[in-house]
């Protein structure tokens, strides 16, 4: 059968898929694969490995948040310590990222009314059922971007600049975050959408976030984008949680800052200035560890928490009978 294209109409063709990077096994029988695009980064910031097509543009969510971190940074607020990875945080809701919060908004003269994150509940599962048991409700300080909303308004406060339109992309503080975008990625935003937490999200490739998260391990001492680093890897149960494995990497391997973002997206930079990125197309949280696991060991990195974030059981009866595993 041949097909025909209306007049007028354009040819659309449907790109191939991109390759398997884990495959899903149960019982011994491949019953799923979950597809995406890799990239790893030498020391030197050469592409080492290519997976896929990390060059072209995806909304990397919330592993963009160092570079949100650095835009109040370069807008005059003084953060640091657990403020500023709380910055940069998706937190999961623990009573030390809420207590934070509150603190954080006090201090600048501000309350929750002034946040506008959508109401949630704690991120981490655990927490949501504590909380929940406890008899609260979805709230925005328990929204796992309100670290970042928080420090986002008190530079607004700071500057005298608009809270109510924090979020709008022509603020002066987005336009601000576009710029540290583009700088420490090394290229043009390639499209700015609206994330979950209702902050401009801007798009670039995965090679652009391996060199974003490069940069900033490397950057210069006091820097904006270092200091974003350096506070991130000193306090990473406040840029994730206690039963995370971002938190796990930074705390496990010296010198490494690592952000993870919905929609699958990874990002890693390890001291030396070597990085990797990648995104899984469906969108399958439960590939990223894996992924991640399989992507450092190929960096050559030897520590214990590799083999943790890479386990990904399947169960059957409440039993282990398979597992997520990489495949490349």
């Amino acid at each position: 059968m041949t097909s025909s294209t209306a007049p007028g109409t354009a040819d659309i063709s449907r790109a191939a898929a991109p390759p398997v990077l884990a495959e899903v096994v149960r019982s011994g029988f491949v019953e799923g694969h979950h597809r995406g695009s890799l990239v790893v980064l030498a020391a030197d910031g050469s592409v080492e490995l290519a997976i896929g097509d990390p060059a072209a543009p995806v909304f990397p969510r919330s592993s963009n948040k160092p570079m949100q971190a650095a835009a109040v940074l370069r807008a005059g607020l003084d953060l640091s310590g657990e403020r500023l990875a709380l910055a940069a945080a998706s937190h999961s809701g623990e009573a030390f990222h809420i207590e934070l919060v509150r603190r954080m908004l006090a201090e600048h003269g501000l309350d929750e009314a002034d946040l506008r994150t959508p109401p949630d509940l704690p991120l981490d599962p655990a927490e949501a059922e504590t909380y929940l048991a406890q008899g609260h409700v979805r709230d925005r300080v328990t929204m796992n971007c309100s670290g970042k909303h928080a420090a986002m308004l008190a530079a607004c406060a700071l500057n005298g600049w608009d809270r109510e339109g924090y979020l709008e992309p022509e603020h002066p503080l987005q336009r601000l975050v576009h710029t540290v975008v583009e700088e420490t990625s090394g290229e043009r935003v390639a499209a700015v959408g609206t994330d979950g937490c209702g902050a401009p999200l801007m798009a670039i490739s995965l090679t652009g976030l391996a060199r974003a998260f490069r940069h900033f391990v490397l950057a210069a001492p006091g820097s904006p984008e270092r200091r974003v680093a350096d506070a991130m890897r000193a306090h990473p149960e406040y840029v994730a949680g206690t039963r995370r494995p971002d938190t796990w990497l930074m705390r496990e391997v010296p010198g490494a800052l690592s952000k993870m973002g919905a929609e699958a997206v990874q990002a890693v930079a390890l001291a030396d200035g070597r990085a990797l990125a990648f995104k899984i197309e469906d969108g399958a949280g439960r590939a990223l560890g894996p992924v991640l696991a399989r992507a450092l060991t190929r960096m050559g990195v030897e520590a214990q928490v590799v083999d943790r974030i890479g386990h990904m059981p399947l169960l059957g009866g409440g039993a282990p009978v398979g597992g997520v595993l990489a495949a490349f």
